[in-house]
């Protein structure tokens, strides 16, 4: 049971990427969601190195969005911080808003290569069956 805590925790951590895929996101159909992967493990049949693969890369990808979301908050409440004064400095704003835009543009691209690495992990034949069978769950 061990082994389903962190696949918790990357369903958590990925949410939010899944439900930023909108039905006009030109991405959503050339990706797959790790909790699409895990859900369909068996009937894509992936192979147990695949596995492996796949959970070291959700494991680095955990500890790496963990990282990236301490940031983002840090920058964040120091953002708060100036526009809470009475008179707001907005060169100083500028550059932290600069900070926590750079903050949300890490978390995007670490959680794109991770689907990225996820489909370069998949066979062409396993992502077809994979794509069909996500096309069939939203029917």
């Amino acid at each position: 049971m061990k082994l389903q805590r962190p696949m918790i925790l990357a369903l958590l951590l990925f949410g939010p990427l899944a439900a930023q895929q909108s039905a006009d996101d030109p991405l959503r159909d050339l990706m797959f969601p790790p909790e699409a992967v895990m859900q369909h493990q068996q009937a894509i049949g992936l192979s147990d190195e695949q596995k492996s693969t796949f959970k070291v890369e959700v494991r680095q990808a955990q500890l790496k969005f963990t990282e990236l979301q301490w940031t983002l908050q840090d920058e964040m409440e120091r953002l708060a911080t100036l526009l809470k004064q009475p008179k707001v400095d907005e060169k100083l704003t500028a550059a932290q808003l600069d900070k926590v835009l750079a903050a949300e543009r890490e978390i995007k691209r670490a959680q794109l290569m991770l689907l990225v690495r996820i489909k370069n992990n998949l066979t062409p034949p396993q992502q077809a069956q994979l794509r069909e069978l996500l096309e069939k769950s939203k029917r």
